[in-house]
């Protein structure tokens, strides 16, 4: 999976540069959402911003770092004062190395440090040893709190979930959350086994991020549009319902074949299948879950 990804992130983004651009929306005073439209930037990103300094949340993908900077200015054209990472996928931690250059400090869970000095960070032709710049250099091990700009966030650890270095971030005065991958809005989620990730922990994470929502909640999502509550409870929901398919399918002795022929998520893939995630893959990382490797 490590270099499936950055592949299918360049597949995404072919032929389409010239019509990416990063859409801006404001949710309230000194927090924005930024989206990337018209190809594949990455993960959306959140800005914390106003007088005391300037946090971002995510930092798209490596070549698209002049275009996410000009986006920013816009909104704000201080410099940024720190870059949190939800997790350690590259096309969230794609302009560590040109922030870190211009002076911001990255932030991350220490797996997400630890996982880049053994095994170094996503290439366009695999994993390369990840740059002195790209490193986080402030690092925790359950939650940190930003308090700037009028508003308190909270930026807590959820374990063994989408990766083992997960990260989301809520502002908690602002009723706004940031779900980093833990939330792929009305679509398959990416469950990275490979990078530390579990089912179990991924619904959790999900449950967690849940009770902290009203309906009057704004979700950031790692991939998707803008959510509310309701959102993440119908993701939540699928979820678990295809878990159990899956599980009860391996319970009764299917082997991956004989799941994949058996089709169970059919009825989910008009809406959930998309390039990434298609159903098929799906259908494998839940199976592997059960059946293993």
């Amino acid at each position: 999976m490590k270099t499936i990804f950055p592949i299918a992130c360049a597949c995404l983004c072919l032929a389409q540069d010239s019509q990416i651009q990063f859409k801006v929306t404001k949710l309230t005073e000194g927090i924005h959402m930024l989206e990337g439209i018209g190809g594949f930037t990455g993960g959306n990103l959140g800005l914390l911003s106003g007088d005391d300094g300037l946090v971002l949340i995510d930092d798209s993908m490596a070549n698209y770092s002049s275009l996410m900077l000009d986006a920013l200015a816009k909104i704000n054209p201080q410099p940024i004062d720190f870059v949190i990472n939800t997790h350690v996928h590259g096309d969230h931690i794609g302009g560590n190395e040109v922030l870190a250059k211009s002076g911001t400090t990255v932030v991350a869970h220490q797996h997400i440090r630890d996982r880049m000095l053994k095994e170094g960070i996503q290439g366009a032709d695999g994993m390369v040893p990840a740059p002195k710049d790209v490193l986080p250099e402030l690092t925790f091990s359950d939650s940190v709190t930003f308090h700037l700009n009028g508003h308190d966030a909270f930026v807590f650890h959820v374990a063994k979930a989408h990766t083992d270095g997960d990260a989301v971030i809520h502002f908690v005065d602002a009723n706004i959350i940031h779900a980093g991958d833990l939330f792929f809005n009305g679509m398959f989620p990416f469950i990275d086994l490979d990078s530390g990730g579990t089912v179990a922990g991924y619904i959790a994470g999900q449950e967690r991020i849940l009770s902290l929502c009203n309906e009057e909640t704004r979700i950031i999502p790692g991939h998707g549009a803008l959510a509310t509550r309701a959102d993440l409870e119908r993701d939540l929901s699928v979820l678990k319902t295809i878990d159990q398919r899956i599980k009860n399918l391996a319970q009764a002795g299917k082997t991956e074949a004989e799941i994949l022929a058996a089709n169970p998520l059919e009825d989910y893939h008009d809406q959930y299948n998309w390039v990434f995630i298609t159903t098929e893959r799906m259908v494998k990382t839940l199976t592997r879950t059960y059946l293993g490797p």
